[in-house]
């Protein structure tokens, strides 16, 4: 499985200069609810509702969604192996709340402090 970190769903909408490749949507994914929110966040501020929407939508319809439960919001209260901004812990913490689980995550992401942390707790990285 692979969790899709939110900067590699912007980056296949908005067409960025680098976009994942296709052998990632083949793979299960799976991300935070968060990500829905930071996605919608980043399309309205930019104006894109109405041309992006239903691609929007089709994207993240491709998911499956981890809840921002007690468990996974504790966790990112805790001390990480550097230093995070709050939605990149969460956004672990929502991985590592799956592999205390026993499910066995890769991480996508274009965000190279997420990166980082990752690597640093032993998250294989889905390569890009």
């Amino acid at each position: 499985m692979t969790y899709v970190e939110t900067s590699v769903i912007l980056a296949q909408l908005l067409a960025e200069d680098r976009c994942p490749p296709e052998s990632l949507w083949a793979d299960p994914l799976v991300s935070s609810r968060l990500t829905e929110y930071e996605v919608w966040n980043r399309i309205h501020a930019r104006g894109l509702g109405n041309s992006h929407g239903e691609s929007v939508r089709l994207l993240l319809g491709r998911l499956r969604w981890l809840e921002m439960t007690p468990l996974v919001l504790a966790r990112a209260l805790d001390p990480w192996p550097i230093p995070l901004r709050t939605l990149d812990a969460l956004h672990l913490a929502s991985i590592e709340f799956l592999r205390a689980h026993g499910q066995s995550v890769k991480l996508a992401s274009y965000d190279e402090r997420v990166i980082s942390a990752g690597r640093r707790l032993s998250i294989p990285l889905f390569t890009l």
